[in-house]
C-alpha cells in the first residue's frame, strides 16, 4: 500500500489533476430543489429567459462537484485534516447539464505551523473547466495536513 500524501508532498508548484465529472440534468434540478431553488436552476423555460440563457447548476452545486472531484483526485489519499476556509470562489461561466468538468489543483505555497509542528498548511488554487475548455470556476483555499511523521504516529 502506498503511503498517503502528507504535508511534505504539497510543495509550491505541485499540481493535482482532478478526475472528470459528468453533470446531469437530474442532479442539477435535485440539488437546486433542495438547496438553491431559483428558477434558472429548476426550470428550462424560465432558465432560457434568464441571463444564464439556459438551465445551469447552482454555483454551490458546482462547488460540491468540485469537492467530490478533489476528494476522489487527491484528498482522500492524503493526510488532510480539513480547511479553515476558502479565500475566494468565482463562478465564471454557467455549468450546464451534459457538461463534463475537469480541472487542476495547484499548490501556491505551504508552511509548517509554528504553534503545531505536526501540521502544515498548504494554499491551493483550483480551476474547473468544461469540455469546451472554458474555465467555469476558480478558487483559492487552504488545507491543513498532517506531516508524514505525525501521520505515521497516528497510524501506529
Amino acid at each position: 500500500m502506498m503511503a498517503k500524501r502528507a504535508f511534505e508532498d504539497f510543495t509550491e508548484g505541485v499540481a493535482f489533476p482532478l478526475p472528470p465529472y459528468r453533470v446531469t440534468k437530474e442532479e442539477v434540478i435535485a440539488f437546486a430543489s433542495e438547496f438553491d431553488p431559483q428558477p434558472f436552476h429548476l426550470d428550462e423555460a424560465a432558465a432560457a429567459k434568464s441571463m444564464l440563457g439556459g438551465l445551469s447548476a447552482s454555483g454551490w452545486h458546482t462547488c460540491a462537484m468540485m469537492m467530490r472531484m478533489m476528494a476522489d483526485g487527491f484528498l482522500n489519499d492524503s493526510t488532510s485534516q480539513g480547511s479553515p476556509g476558502i479565500d475566494f470562489v468565482k463562478w465564471l461561466r454557467p455549468v450546464r447539464p451534459g457538461d463534463t468538468l475537469s480541472g487542476t489543483v495547484r499548490v501556491l505555497s505551504s508552511r509548517r505551523s509554528a504553534s503545531r509542528p505536526t501540521i502544515g498548511l498548504a494554499k491551493l488554487a483550483a480551476d474547473l473547466v468544461n469540455d469546451r475548455g472554458e474555465t467555469v470556476l476558480a478558487s483559492e483555499y487552504t488545507v491543513i495536513l498532517l506531516t508524514r511523521e505525525a501521520a505515521a504516529e497516528q497510524a501506529a
